[in-house]
């Protein structure tokens, strides 16, 4: 957008440039920022205008842009250029991830190397490596208590490894998503460290208070993520003499972006990794970014505001990469970090479909989709240009945080509905079979969350302990009909390490100290090679879950259907054991699949001639996409066996798609 005043700014700006930024060639710099700098400018007044120093911060902010612009590769320019040709290729039904620690799936980044052709066995084409940057040898919350923004944990590996990691997996056509943390450092970073030394500059960087005075009035309004670890919201520091903001764990210092310094820093990370050959950046913990006394400090306007300055930042510099929300919040207001008001995503192209997930594991509780469907019915309706990250398991617990209102639509009580499915999932409840643990207990309030892998949370670790062969079977099929529902949704896809063979609870990590307190340890396996073998052994539990996997991946590839150009319908059925939407073809509306679930223990009938889908999937013509069998049928009523699902097409049709 052309404006006078800002363009007039812009020029200033380009003048004051150090000298060695004016003279590159900054051809295709200075074309998008023509573009981006009307909002760049306006979001960074809106943010820190009241500053006297706002004018020598916005050159910063340019001069970072610019420099990380002449350090990036021609080959990373030319992937810009291709990616701003091809905007909508993140939305393809061909992209399928992974979630992985780089040391628990394969010891480092060279182990992570040499298993690429493990992965593009399974079909895998994204791999989100999650935290390697430096983190301290003991407290690190999983790697998200970061030390040093801009190097290798050298546990992991090395920044020439991440480079030749980067070019293996360039070669095979696969996506690396990296990890900035962007909320909160470690307390052993730089930062902190000259924090306690006393430098003002560094104190400025994070919330620090000599009184508890400010620190109350937070208190008053915000909530507390890890009550029985790490209670309240602050931490004495005795070094620097103050109270600094601790919103996670009393050693992760959240960052003060009220500071432009803070953001300019931060900015500049994000296209650091860009520039070592990231596709895309999760960022962590997005929901926390700004900070208010009388609020919650979540999800606060602000915290949009610079996600949309990121953004804009980044599509000057660096716009083949994408950016994910790591907004584990409620449903109505995940949908708000794509950006609102707009038609394409203005904040992050894509986002933990968190809502999705937690309905998932209730359905496998209930035995019935009627939270499911109302759940799904209620989340607001997303960006065109802007994707789900669809997944089950990931290294964090399970939070409960479906809507109240939907909880009580489907007649359950919210807090006894609740209590049912933590007995469930911890195996407290009589029926349950699963093994996980609670994490996060509050004992003001009796929420919890929970932690446990999904095999032992959908009763396969018991099975194999009794030898159930039933039992065995029906945990199975559990983890294909769940994968099947990510696959097959609308989005990207995320398995999560050790999923694909059915890697059960670890306890190992009761005997290091460092770890026992944090039950989502035995969810952080490391994989045991020998175990994975056995995907190659036929009847094997391995290779029953690595091939049926294998092979819904494949096929998923070949469904134009399953593209996500927000092309599907969700169905309203009579049967509340089942969970059923169309898939449309994005070019050819006409050509649906019918995506039909049974999470019940016992056979379920769906009722093909009430669809409302122009007579499509009627008289006996249908076709199971996933196994390529014809489904039984019984007067126009499809038979759904226990906890099966299928990807149904018109025979008429299926030549087509």
């Amino acid at each position: 957008m052309y404006e006078q005043v800002s363009h007039s700014l812009l020029n200033d700006i380009l003048d004051r440039l150090k000298p060695e930024i004016q003279r590159s060639d900054l051809r295709h710099f200075y074309t998008r920022l023509g573009a981006n700098f009307y909002a760049i400018h306006s979001l960074f007044h809106y943010l820190y205008g009241q500053r006297e120093d706002f004018d020598e911060q916005m050159v910063k902010l340019v001069e970072v842009m610019a420099s990380r612009y002449i350090k990036r590769s021609s080959e990373l320019e030319e992937r810009d250029k291709s990616r701003e040709r091809n905007y909508n290729w993140f939305l393809s039904q061909e992209w399928v991830g992974m979630a992985l620690y780089a040391d628990g799936f394969a010891g480092n980044l060279e182990g992570v190397k040499s298993r690429l052709p493990y992965l593009q066995e399974l079909g895998v084409n994204l791999v989100h490596i999650m935290p390697m940057m430096t983190c301290p040898v003991g407290a690190s919350d999983g790697g998200y208590a970061v030390s040093n923004f801009r190097d290798i944990d050298p546990r992991v590996g090395t920044l020439d490894e991440l480079d030749q990691l980067t070019d293996s997996m360039r070669k095979r056509e696969m996506l690396l998503t990296l990890d900035v943390v962007v909320n909160h450092t470690s307390d052993e970073h730089e930062w902190a460290r000259r924090a306690r030394a006393g430098e003002q500059k560094y104190q400025d960087y994070f919330y620090t208070f000599s009184s508890r005075d400010v620190p109350d009035m937070f208190e008053e309004s915000m909530p507390e993520i890890f009550p029985e670890t790490s209670p309240g919201n602050f931490t004495w520091d005795e070094e620097m003499g103050k109270w600094v903001m601790t919103v996670f764990n009393s050693y992760q210092w959240d960052l003060n972006y009220s500071n432009p310094a803070v953001f300019i820093e931060m900015v500049d990370v994000i296209l650091f990794w860009a520039n070592r050959g990231a596709d895309i950046v999760r960022l962590d913990a997005v929901a926390f970014l700004w900070k208010k006394i009388g609020t919650s400090c979540q999800n606060l306007q602000e915290a949009h505001l610079i996600l949309q300055l990121m953004k804009d930042c980044c599509q000057v510099t660096a716009p083949g990469l994408l950016f994910i929300a790591e907004a584990i919040v409620a449903p109505s207001e995940i949908i708000k970090y794509f950006g609102e008001d707009a038609v394409i995503a203005k904040e992050c192209e894509i986002a933990y479909n968190a809502t999705f997930m937690a309905l998932l594991w209730d359905a496998v509780a209930t035995k019935n989709a009627k939270l499911l469907n109302q759940g799904i019915r209620s989340l607001p309706g997303k960006l065109d240009r802007a994707t789900w990250l669809n997944y089950i398991r990931c290294h964090d617990d399970i939070g409960l945080g479906f809507d109240n209102a939907d909880i009580q639509h489907v007649n359950y009580e919210p807090v006894a509905h609740r209590r049912f499915l933590l007995d469930y999932f911890t195996g407290k409840y009589k029926d349950s079979d699963a093994r996980g643990q609670p994490f996060g207990s509050n004992l003001k309030t009796g929420d919890a969350r929970i932690s446990g892998a999904l095999a032992s949370l959908v009763g396969l670790e018991a099975a194999l302990e009794s030898q159930d062969d039933a039992a065995i079977d029906r945990a199975v099929k559990l983890i294909l009909l769940l994968h099947s529902m990510i696959l097959s949704f609308g989005g990207i896809p995320l398995l999560y390490y050790g999923d694909e063979i059915g890697t059960l609870n670890d306890g190992t990590f009761l005997q290091d100290e460092r770890k026992a307190r944090d039950n989502r340890w035995m969810h952080r396996p490391r994989i045991d090679w020998e175990k994975a073998e056995k995907r190659h052994e036929h009847g094997a539990v391995e290779n029953r879950i690595f091939e049926g996997l294998r092979k819904l991946i494949a096929v998923r590839k070949t469904i134009p259907a399953f593209a996500d150009f927000n092309n599907r319908e969700l169905l309203t059925v009579d049967n509340e054991h089942l969970f059923a939407f169309l898939r449309s073809h994005p070019q050819k509306p006409g050509e649906t699949v019918l995506v039909v679930g049974n999470f019940d223990s016992h056979p379920q009938h769906l009722d093909l001639s009430n669809l409302g889908n122009r007579g499509q999937f009627q008289y006996g013509q249908v076709q199971d996409l996933a196994s390529g069998e014809s489904p039984s049928m019984f007067n126009n009523q499809l038979v759904v066996p226990p906890f099966r699902f299928y990807w149904l097409t018109d025979q008429r049709m299926a030549g087509l798609l």
